[in-house]
């Protein structure tokens, strides 16, 4: 291992103990995810001038990666709304302005935009698994939650045979907020690996026809992995479902060897996707996920398309040998949009439609877990032309960003004092 690895390695374990002792994946292994050097690049000049894990790997087409940095013109505050919150996940608004907050613990919480946080909401799951990447995760109203009150939840559950899968259920909030009501799984992942708590995905997003899109991760184990590119396994899938938990109607058909083709399945090969977000110009669904020692991408989600992993990717494995057979592009295999390396660790993600802050209409926002900041992509025509890091100040691992329906991007970081944090116009 080179001493600029050795000393990456470090300063990631350094940069991670200082918030919550995070320095490890499910699986207990070291990840050398760093936060970046302070220091902001010169207008117009890559802002990450590390060296790749990648060796010797070229991006597939010019601004795939590193491309020049922006910086924000119109003047914007950062306000710490609370700091009471407890490892927050996932969050969504409430047609009133107030805000939905999952704790990775197992706990469901509604917060003011003021700051004020309710207490635990009573019915949800007994049986939550929680360490590593299990928890509970993330949360989505249903689009008729003002007729319906309908809640959606992603979490962990614990296995009878010591293994954790990924649920996902709905319920209705009652009429006083205190708790959820009939609690139901609508579609469970089969797989219950015992090997450890890595690798789950998952964010909830509906589409306009009023289906949900779910991120499903694929358990990170080499013996499991393979199985994203499986169309009978539902690991490494992004999968469009009905209330219900029934296929959608409208999927893909996939051409196949296998009879057992899933009819939920929307696309394929993505490795931990935590971040899906519907881009307002194009109407797509942008994604982002993890990779390994480097590598991490920004997708965009037809439906049929294969993503790639683990068949190609970029980045090393989290040993620093090369990740199958070190390919990077294959026929019939989508390309990120953009993507890192060294690692940010990408999780929720969301686009600007607000009108106070006019330079970042339509732009990408992410938040970044070993990065500790937001990155704010802009877009033109489906390419990156330029990244920003914003918090970088925060010194806190970013969980989820959101658009707010007050026209304001709101953020949630992972930490045991977890914050919720505005950004707006000054």
């Amino acid at each position: 291992m080179t001493n600029f690895r050795k000393l990456f390695i470090l300063s990631g374990l350094l940069s991670l103990s200082l918030i919550d002792g995070q320095n490890k994946n499910g699986n207990g292994e070291v990840v050398a995810g760093a936060r970046p050097p302070e220091t902001q690049s010169t207008e117009g000049k890559p802002l990450e001038l590390r060296e790749t894990f990648g060796k010797g790997q070229k991006p597939a087409f010019e601004g795939q990666t590193r491309i020049g940095s922006v910086k924000t013109k119109t003047p914007y505050k950062e306000e710490i709304i609370t700091d009471k919150l407890n490892e927050p996940w996932g969050m969504a608004f409430l047609p009133d302005g107030r805000i939905l907050i999952t704790e990775q613990k197992g706990k469901l919480r509604i917060v003011t935009q003021d700051g004020k946080i309710s207490k635990k909401l009573k019915g949800l799951p007994k049986n939550i698994a929680y360490g590593g990447d299990a928890g509970l995760l993330d949360v989505a109203i249903d689009p008729n939650f003002e007729s319906n009150h309908t809640v959606y939840l992603s979490y962990v559950e614990k296995k009878k045979n010591k293994g954790t899968g990924l649920i996902i259920s709905a319920a209705k909030l009652s009429d006083d907020e205190s708790e959820l009501l009939g609690l139901k799984k609508i579609y469970v992942v089969r797989d219950s690996t015992g090997e450890g708590m890595a690798h789950y995905g998952s964010r909830l997003i509906f589409d306009d026809k009023g289906k949900l899109l779910v991120s499903i991760a694929e358990r990170m184990f080499k013996k499991k992995r393979v199985e994203a590119q499986w169309l009978s396994s539902q690991l490494g899938k992004i999968i469009r479902i009905n209330t219900d938990g029934t296929p959608a109607e409208g999927n893909p058909k996939f051409t196949s060897d296998s009879l057992n083709v899933l009819p939920e399945i929307y696309a394929l090969g993505v490795r931990n996707p935590q971040g899906l977000a519907w881009n307002p110009v194009t109407k797509e669904l942008w994604e982002d996920e993890h990779g390994q020692q480097g590598g991490d991408e920004i997708n965009i989600i037809r439906p049929g398309k294969n993503y790639g992993w683990p068949t190609i990717a970029y980045g090393v494995e989290y040993d620093w040998k090369i990740i199958g057979n070190n390919l990077t592009q294959k026929e019939g295999m989508e390309q990120p949009i953009y993507y890192w390396d060294p690692t940010v660790a990408p999780s929720g993600c969301t686009f600007y439609t607000g009108t106070s802050i006019p330079e970042w209409k339509n732009n990408m926002f992410i938040a970044t877990l070993a990065g500790e900041h937001i990155v704010r992509l802009v877009i033109e025509s489906d390419k990156v032309i330029g990244e920003e890091r914003l918090l970088l100040g925060q010194k806190s691992r970013m969980r989820d960003v959101e658009m707010g329906n007050d026209g304001n991007l709101w953020v949630i970081s992972d930490e045991k004092r977890g914050k919720l944090i505005k950004i707006s116009k000054k």
